[in-house]
């Protein structure tokens, strides 16, 4: 997982769209959860270890770990744990199980962000909520084992028309999917998961920090590495993203969707080119970010992203073409995915 720095917050609110439309935000610390432009949605989020790429690991057995979620039916928490469930499997990668332990310390620090008006990837010692600097030190105190990793991620945003939890869990998994260095969270290569998270009110308005937390306690290999997100048949996605820190490399404002590639953990990706096509539209050639070339040195050498240096059309059906080598072989990827309004 990536390390964020958020940026000064700016007061601004801006109406959030259905069809996970939302944009993908940073945000820091001041009075309230929103953020630098429209959506008002912020991300953050913090690799929990000394390491920014999980390692290899045994399978292992972690108390927590729950065969079927035990999450409140109308909660942000189902609501995450599903959307981020269906994105995963539907572009090939293994389903997350819920881990209470991962429960508690995403809730926790949820709950530090709303209480100190934040959304960070750290803590600060002696401010309210305060449960541990990182994701992994929260998990510690809660019975996380040692050594196993874990991480999370963060998002927060705030708007008149969201009311529910279950609105309020969608739209985090929105931001999350909409930006350049969180997309990923779609694919990491994980298999528990936790969330978090915490309501409040700012200028009279509904206002909400979202957390997930991973747990990586198996390897697994991927069927036909590379896979992507988006891939074949998504919907509805966020068809532009921007203020996310630090800045997508050769962007000055808002992006558009970006395309995650994700292969094994032992995998070397390089992705040579790629390009995004509409009806009546000309070809758009993507911002290419590979690990051995990302000035943010935030990804690893298995995953490398696209994106678009300008906004996307929404509801429109784009058609992938990518190209590139894992482990020194070639290999291509068509598909399409359809934008939200």
């Amino acid at each position: 997982m990536a390390r964020f720095r958020p940026p000064p917050f700016h007061n601004r609110r801006i109406q959030l769209t259905n069809n996970f439309s939302l944009l993908a935000y940073t945000l820091a610390s001041t009075l309230c959860l929103s953020a630098c432009g429209g959506g008002d949605s912020a991300v953050s989020s913090d690799a929990g270890s000394s390491s920014n790429v999980p390692t290899n690991s045994p399978t292992q057995s972690v108390p927590g770990t729950v065969a079927t979620p035990q999450y409140a039916g109308a909660s942000a928490q189902l609501a995450m744990f599903i959307a981020i469930n269906q994105y995963r499997t539907q572009c090939g990668f293994p389903a997350l199980r819920e881990n209470t332990i991962l429960d508690q310390a995403a809730q926790a620090h949820a709950k530090y962000e709303g209480l100190n008006n934040v959304i960070t990837d750290t803590e600060v010692q002696g401010r309210p909520g305060f449960t541990g600097v990182t994701g992994a030190d929260t998990a510690a105190t809660l019975g996380w084992p040692a050594g196993v990793f874990t991480g999370r991620g963060d998002a927060g945003f705030y708007d008149g028309a969201l009311v529910t939890p279950a609105q309020f869990g969608r739209q985090f998994v929105s931001a999350w999917a909409s930006g350049v260095y969180h997309v990923s969270i779609m694919t990491y290569p994980a298999n528990l998961v936790g969330f978090g998270e915490y309501e409040t009110t700012y200028n009279g308005f509904p206002a909400g920090a979202g957390t997930v937390q991973f747990g990586q306690t198996a390897t697994y290999t991927l069927a036909n590495a590379p896979q992507t997100f988006p891939c074949q048949g998504v919907m509805g996605i966020a068809y532009r993203g921007a203020g996310e820190t630090p800045t997508p490399p050769n962007t000055s404002g808002a992006w558009g969707t970006p395309v995650a590639v994700m292969g094994n953990l032992s995998d070397t990706v390089m992705l040579t080119s790629a390009i995004y096509t509409a009806p009546g539209e000309a070809p758009i050639s993507l911002q290419i970010l590979n690990s051995t070339a990302d000035p943010n040195h935030l990804l690893g050498q298995y995953q490398a992203v696209a994106y678009p240096t300008t906004p996307l059309q929404p509801n429109t059906q784009y058609s992938v073409v990518l190209n590139g080598t894992i482990n020194g072989t070639a290999f291509s990827r068509t598909f399409t995915f359809t934008t939200g309004s």
